[in-house]
């Protein structure tokens, strides 16, 4: 048996040798990725945006940060059984106010954690509008589902990388502030890579923020979640992920045949994105295979409101009336439900078996 002595002499080795196999394996292995998975417990949630907000950037900046709103709507999510959300971030709000806006994230997870809702917190994204600029935003189309929603970054910055500096120190500074934070479920590092036309284009800035993010090796999984079944991203982002997350909006029969084919790999499975009425893609009919599967569910949309996400993709309404069947969202503005038999479906599979829930 070695001595303290000894022991102590070789402990900065040990440290040292540690640091470098962190270094050199960033990315988390099944066992570890399902130790930490059986901690969480079941999670079940939605895409959130306050019904108050067109955007990311009308959400987080100061001017339009609405708390009262965010808290009344985590507690209608919380009060059906929901513990987990889904939150988009954006690099110019960042960038606009570093400060405030970190500390408007904090608020935020308070208020989260008030309501006993973790968060899923997304940094970069490739859908709807190509442009963005901070201040005051645009009123919505009526009837066209997301009109004001923004990618991050604009396209004029996804296509240059001479203007990656700033992406980078933003990736760096929001993970490393957070890095720790036990509200936070996870990191989904980059949304549908390839929408919206870039296609192939978007892989370099892809692979950069799983390079920035492993320089600062959080404590959650960083995640990127595979949308499309075609698409030339899906290898690379499986492969780095420590955690698997997808999203698939089609009927029971796609969902089960994904989940089957995605837990090959042996990670926890996470659907970051879900049901959409028109596409029988519905609680009552998914709910109960991502339970079956202990697989994360996390549906489009909480709150109708100035996202327009009860239209659909495809079939805008002009004249701004309320859709036959609504798209995504659960709750009209002042709390009552869009179907009481949803709702009551909602908080009956989620309180059948109590599980963990990390909070």
């Amino acid at each position: 048996m070695k001595s303290l002595r000894q022991i102590l002499l070789l402990l900065p080795f040990l440290i040292h040798a540690q640091i470098i196999s962190a270094q050199t394996d960033p990315i988390w292995t099944a066992q570890k990725a399902n130790a930490w998975y059986a901690k969480q417990g079941w999670m079940v949630g939605a895409n959130f945006l306050p019904s108050s907000a067109i955007n990311q950037l009308e959400m987080w900046q100061a001017e339009t940060f609405d708390p009262m709103t965010i808290d009344r709507e985590l507690g209608w999510a919380s009060a059906i059984g929901m513990n987990t959300m889904r939150v988009y971030l954006h690099d110019l709000a960042w960038k606009a106010d570093r400060d405030g806006f970190k500390k408007r994230m904090r608020q935020f997870l308070d208020i989260a954690q008030k309501n006993k809702i973790r968060i899923i917190f997304t940094i970069f994204d490739d859908c709807w509008n190509p442009d963005a600029k901070t201040g005051a935003q645009p009123a919505p189309k009526p009837g066209i589902h997301n009109s004001g929603w923004v990618r991050s970054p604009t396209q004029a910055v996804h296509d240059d990388p001479s203007q990656w500096g700033y992406l980078e120190a933003y990736v760096k500074d929001i993970l490393q502030t957070f890095r720790k934070d036990k509200r936070i479920v996870m990191w989904d590092l980059y949304n549908e890579p390839g929408n919206s036309g870039y296609k192939g284009s978007s892989l370099p800035l892809v692979k950069k923020a799983f390079e920035w993010a492993w320089e600062v090796r959080p404590s959650q999984p960083l995640t990127c979640g595979t949308w499309s079944s075609d698409n030339a991203y899906n290898d690379y982002q499986l492969s780095v992920s420590d955690v698997m997350t997808f999203h698939n909006y089609d009927a029971v029969e796609s969902l089960e045949k994904e989940i089957t084919e995605k837990s090959r790999s042996g990670k926890p499975l996470i659907c970051t994105e879900y049901m959409a009425r028109t596409r029988n893609s519905r609680f009552e009919s998914h709910l109960p295979i991502f339970k079956k599967y202990h697989v994360g569910a996390i549906n489009w949309g909480l709150v109708a409101g100035k996202s327009n996400t009860i239209y659909q993709w495809d079939t805008p309404l002009p004249d701004g009336s309320e859709p036959k069947l609504w798209f995504h969202d659960v709750f009209r503005k002042d709390g009552t439900a869009y179907k009481e038999d949803e709702v009551s479906f909602i908080k009956k599979i989620t309180s059948e078996k109590k599980d963990r829930s990390g909070m």
